[in-house]
């Protein structure tokens, strides 16, 4: 335990760039959104300061119309791909045109009060006004049904990049003018774990699209050729609403505090949209043909972390969970054996992700779930010890898969499953 509390240091020491870590060397050489707001849980248990430096760094690249970019570029590195010279958006520092799951409030509230809750604290504040900031680009920008769920217009804004949730509305996708480019991620990890050529074209072609129009977010919003109400960022956003509530009332903010019970009250209701009988658990939904995807993810489980679902539907779930552990050794895969295109060895379609997981076992805790939520911390904990801290890991035999000395596995370590609880 000892020896990997200090890997697990060594590798956020190692990955470090100067104010902002990159998730893996060579294979992500940036700043990703929300593996810094996850990254800054682990700095945290041994270095409150750097904690917070991380997510200042992370907001220096918001937009001013409130979005927090996917990738920040503060340094160009040709290994990589698509780099800035490809989203050409403008902006000082270089970031992509697309956001990640808005966790970041959630990040700062724990950061927060587990300094204490002092609504005075000296980076409050600032940090408030950009999670205000970037909540409010959501819900101008990526409510196209009015309902307060989450409509992504690139799959990597999901975070959950190749999921089979995302095949149907990725293969409408026309990739006729891609043109030729040169990937580089397969050039770092096994292939075999990594989206198919036929899949990077059309996120290609998407993030085109993107660039044509200036990335004028109305547009892409209305007619991107990729437009998908996920279920995950729906849920993180819901949970982080009710984050930032919680700091707005620390702050005597009551302007906000009615816009946000406003918004939080929509979500609520609008979630039984994304809930799939059939499938027994929340599903992602295309937002041009209303189609629901029936997949069981992790990301459906995220439920008990948004807080919603009446004690059917969560019974339904927690049943849902119990049927994936006769195929999966470890949980929680990021798709249950048996659907369409699992394979546990393929980025997300099949393999573990901590970071999910972490979010999933403390909703279970917080529903009174507590057997399901250790099963998981263990099941985590159990996967670096036999593999090492690796991007992700096969819910079958463990092995991990990706990138190794990953940031927010090692976070995840610090932070979460070397503690055996949700403390």
């Amino acid at each position: 335990m000892t020896d990997l509390n200090a890997q697990a240091r060594d590798i956020l020491i190692r990955n470090d760039r100067g104010g902002y870590t990159v998730p893996t060397h060579g294979l992500y050489p940036y700043q990703w959104n929300w593996d810094s707001a996850f990254v800054a849980l682990g700095f945290a248990e041994f270095d409150r300061d750097r904690a917070w430096q991380e997510i200042e760094t992370l907001i220096s690249g918001q937009w001013d119309d409130g979005m927090i970019p996917h990738i920040i570029f503060h340094k160009d590195d040709p290994g990589y791909f698509p780099g800035p010279s490809v989203w050409a958006t403008g902006k000082t520092p270089a970031t992509s045109g697309i956001t990640q799951p808005p966790v970041l409030a959630t990040i700062v509230r724990k950061l927060w009060e587990d300094e204490g809750a002092d609504p005075t604290h000296s980076r409050m504040r600032r940090l408030y006004d950009a999670c205000l900031k970037s909540h409010r680009w959501f819900h101008v920008f990526r409510d196209p049904k009015a309902n307060g769920l989450v409509m992504v217009t690139h799959n990597w804004e999901t975070g959950r990049d190749n999921s089979s949730e995302w095949d149907d509305a990725l293969a409408r996708v026309d990739t006729s003018n891609v043109g030729d480019y040169q990937r580089r991620d397969t050039g770092h990890v096994d292939a075999a774990m990594r989206p198919t050529q036929n899949e990077y074209d059309r996120y290609v072609a998407i993030l085109q699209f993107g660039r044509n129009c200036g990335w004028n977010h109305r547009e892409i919003a209305d007619n991107g050729p990729f437009r998908m109400i996920d279920v995950g960022m729906s849920m993180e956003l819901l949970r982080a609403n009710r984050d930032l509530l919680a700091m707005a009332k620390a702050m005597g903010d009551a302007a906000v505090i009615v816009e946000l019970e406003a918004r939080i009250a929509l979500s609520e209701k609008g979630m039984d949209w994304l809930w799939n009988e059939e499938a027994g658990a929340y599903c992602s939904r295309d937002a041009t043909t209303d189609q629901s995807s029936g997949l069981v993810t992790n990301a459906s489980f995220l439920a008990f972390y948004a807080g919603v679902g009446n004690s059917t539907q969560r019974a339904r779930l927690i049943a849902a969970l119990e049927r994936i552990t006769g195929s999966a050794t470890y949980l929680v895969p990021s798709l249950e054996a048996g659907s369409r295109a699992y394979d546990h060895k393929r980025y997300w379609r099949g393999p573990i992700w901590l970071v999910v997981s972490y979010m999933v076992a403390q909703g279970l805790v917080e529903a009174g779930h507590n057997a399901w939520a250790d099963r998981i911390c263990s099941d985590s904990a159990r996967l670096i010890e036999k593999s090492g801290f690796y991007e992700s890991f096969s819910p079958e035999d463990g092995s991990g898969s990706g990138g190794p000395d990953f940031s927010w596995t090692a976070a995840m370590w610090l932070a979460w499953c070397s503690k055996g609880d949700m403390a």
